[in-house]
């Protein structure tokens, strides 16, 4: 299995440094990328480490799972591209054997450098199947405008509740302080959105998602807290407008808009002057915990000092639902991750077999429990399986 670029570099024991002109040579763009390429050798790094331990030892239900049947196939390759994360870890070895197991005839060939050009090797032939988050607008646009359709889309696995990398689970955090008791998805779209003429759904305009000005939640009072709070402004914190992690949560929250609270402190990853790579989740995070009036979005990766975790109400009045590992995978929680196959089914063809069977596979009991096995994603549940699997029928 091929693992990252950036991987590799470690491996062999070459210095990002040595591939650049000397710092006194440097202009301040050259900085800009040497200190951009340490970023990414560093995070390469804690995920190569995070990649071989195993997280969670839960063992979930996953009886109502089916169970794979394999239907005949002839011998070939299966080549698969895109999310590092499967080979990062030990899921896409575990795939592998378990798959050829059940089909000794087909072969999986992986080439896993990142999920951000994953979509690109189905638009030249490259890879039968690719594995990634959600694409970015003009990945999906261009696969359209190349294939003329739309890729398929299965939800393979879940993400995680708190393993960095592995699509772990947004959580909502507000100041310690802070005497609010949850909060709803609508009400989210309220503090963290701002009056939209429509939003995307994929590449499609939708005027119907507009809302007004007056659904715009600027203050603790409107969302139920009185006395000295109730004129409190509330300041609003995530992540870089540009990163993927903040498109996936307008695309959840605020229908696709982009269209975001005025006043958003936005954080991104950079290398410190320590020479340590300073997350945006942890910028977040404290600074929330020194702002009363703070609520974020996050990825979330464990508890931290002087912040604590909104339970989330799917709809206003309904029972809010805790930030908890069991009601991640089962997906109680609105505010759930997931990790994609895509592949290309042409208009009046029918699905290449060999991706029909890996994904049959994947979706099955037999699948599921190896990403169990692994521990960092999460097993799908029973109906979300049957749902992808009607896909692909």
């Amino acid at each position: 299995m091929k693992s990252s670029p950036l991987v590799a570099l470690l491996a062999a024991g070459l210095a990002v440094g040595a591939l650049l002109p000397p710092l006194g040579a440097q202009t301040a763009t050259s900085k800009d990328a040497e200190n951009a390429l340490r970023a990414q050798v560093d995070h390469f790094r804690i995920v190569k480490e995070r990649g071989k331990q195993a997280f969670y030892t839960n063992k979930f239900d996953l009886s109502g799972l089916p169970h794979y049947e394999p239907q005949p196939l002839p011998a070939g390759w299966l080549r698969i591209y895109g999310n590092n994360y499967l080979v990062d870890g030990a899921l896409g070895d575990y795939w592998q054997k378990a798959f050829e197991k059940f089909q000794p005839g087909i072969h999986l060939s992986f080439n896993m450098p990142t999920s951000a050009n994953a979509l690109s090797a189905l638009n030249f032939d490259q890879a039968e199947l690719v594995m990634s988050h959600k694409p970015s607008f003009y990945d999906l646009l261009a696969y359209e405008r190349i294939k003329n359709c739309e890729p398929i889309e299965i939800t393979a696995v879940t993400g995680s509740f708190d393993v960095g990398g592995w699509q772990n689970s947004y959580d909502i955090i507000v100041n310690d302080g802070n005497p609010i008791k949850g909060i709803s998805m609508e009400q989210l779209d309220g503090v963290f959105g701002a009056q939209r003429d429509g939003g995307w759904v994929g590449t499609n305009w939708r005027p119907d998602l507009a809302r007004g000005p007056e659904k715009n939640i600027r203050t603790w009072g409107q969302l139920g807290l009185t006395g000295e709070w109730a004129d409190k402004p509330i300041h609003v914190y995530g992540f870089s407008l540009r990163y993927n992690t903040a498109v996936e949560f307008s695309d959840v929250v605020l229908k696709g808009s982009d269209k975001w609270n005025e006043n958003i402190h936005a954080f991104g990853n950079y290398m410190a002057p320590d020479g340590k790579r300073y997350v945006e989740a942890d910028q977040i995070t404290e600074a929330i915990g020194k702002d009363p009036y703070a609520i974020g979005f996050n990825r979330y990766r464990g508890e931290r000092p002087q912040v604590r975790r909104l339970p989330v109400s799917v709809h206003d009045g309904e029972p809010f639902v805790a930030h908890t590992l069991e009601n991640i995978q089962n997906r109680t929680y609105p505010l759930k991750s997931e990790v994609y196959f895509f592949a290309t089914m042409l208009p009046g063809q029918k699905m290449d077999p060999r991706v029909r069977e890996f994904l049959r596979f994947v979706l099955s009991q037999e699948g599921q429990a190896e990403v169990q096995r692994d521990g960092k994603y999460l097993p799908l549940t029973a109906e979300v399986a049957r749902e992808q699997l009607k896909k692909i029928q």
